[in-house]
């Protein structure tokens, strides 16, 4: 019988990441859009990060650390993460902004181009994150 490697669930999650970012990085699954959603769902059962990457058609990636602190539901979540992309970014490039409560909706402004969003990592045990172009 042959033998079987066997990873951990934090290995495997580490591979996928990278192999994540090695795709992103080369554009393979580049599908730019003027607005993304970015829906947030669950709590924060550790404190943690999460990690989105902004790139314009044609130009440099730009990313963007959220601390998550243990317990901060996805209503608040939402918010740190509007928050976050609007000090990164200011008001000039994206409108961002929370809607339902717990998704945050981000939008090209003026001449700014379209442009991917990724999820680079979420190390917040319990909160889902789910990204959806409109």
């Amino acid at each position: 019988m042959g033998s079987r490697t066997v990873f951990s669930r934090a290995t495997r999650s580490s591979l996928c990441t990278l192999v994540l970012a090695l795709a992103v990085a080369s554009g393979a699954f580049a599908n730019p859009s003027n607005k993304w959603r970015v829906e947030m769902d669950g709590r924060a059962k550790v404190d943690g990060e999460i990690e989105l990457s902004l790139t314009p058609e044609g130009g440099p990636s730009s990313t963007v650390v959220i601390a998550i602190p243990k317990g901060t539901g996805e209503n608040s979540v939402a918010r740190l993460t509007r928050d976050a992309l609007r000090q990164h970014f200011g008001k000039d490039v994206y409108h961002v902004e929370v809607d339902d409560g717990e998704d945050v909706l981000v939008k090209k402004r003026g001449s700014t181009r379209d442009f991917d969003l990724v999820v680079v990592r979420n190390t917040v045990d319990g909160l889902r994150i789910h990204l959806q172009r409109e």
